[in-house]
């Protein structure tokens, strides 16, 4: 079974400073929900990672969270694709959760609940936290330049063999077309 790991905000839709605290706030970025149908149809399962600090802040509750999430498959079921799985971590950034990116417990999760080695296996992002919890299970970094990843490329430090694309559908086309 082939698997793709995609982060949310930043990934498949605009991010905000201020958090996607509503469904009404989530917007796909341009190409997003057809490059996620792309993959489904070269037999990628697609499973979202994701941090949710703004629960854990209070910012918005876990039926809010549900309710972006139920948009985004919606959205991208419009577009011929499927979300297999959604993880999360709920937790604020202060908590030290296994579960936070930058550390691997959502991909040690994915790991397990799909019986999976998640080495080689693509991880979009467009932070350095989304690449580094990849790294660790052996996962090929992907950054994308949408949402931070402009800020996160200009920073440097990436982790060796990172592969950079303009945003999720390039990421897709060069996965798919290799």
């Amino acid at each position: 079974m082939k698997i793709a790991i995609l982060d949310r905000d930043g990934v498949i839709n605009y991010d905000s400073d201020q958090f996607i605290k509503s469904p009404d706030e989530f917007r796909m970025l341009p190409g997003s929900a057809e490059a996620i149908a792309r993959l489904n149809h070269a037999g990628f399962h697609v499973v979202v990672a994701t941090n949710q600090s703004g629960v854990g802040r209070g910012l918005f509750d876990m039926a809010t969270l549900n309710a972006i999430n139920e948009k985004m498959i919606r959205q991208v079921g419009q577009a011929g694709g499927r979300i297999d799985a959604i993880f999360y971590c709920p937790c604020a950034a202060d908590a030290n959760c296994e579960c936070r990116k930058p550390q691997a417990g959502m991909f040690r999760e994915i790991s397990e609940r799909y019986g999976l080695d998640l080495t080689g296996a693509p991880s979009v992002g467009d932070s350095l936290r989304d690449l580094q919890a990849g790294v660790q299970v052996g996962a090929q970094p992907i950054l994308v330049l949408t949402g931070k990843g402009q800020k996160t490329l200009a920073t440097g430090g990436l982790p060796e063999g990172t592969r950079v694309h303009a945003d999720l559908a390039e990421a897709v086309r060069v996965l798919v077309d290799a």
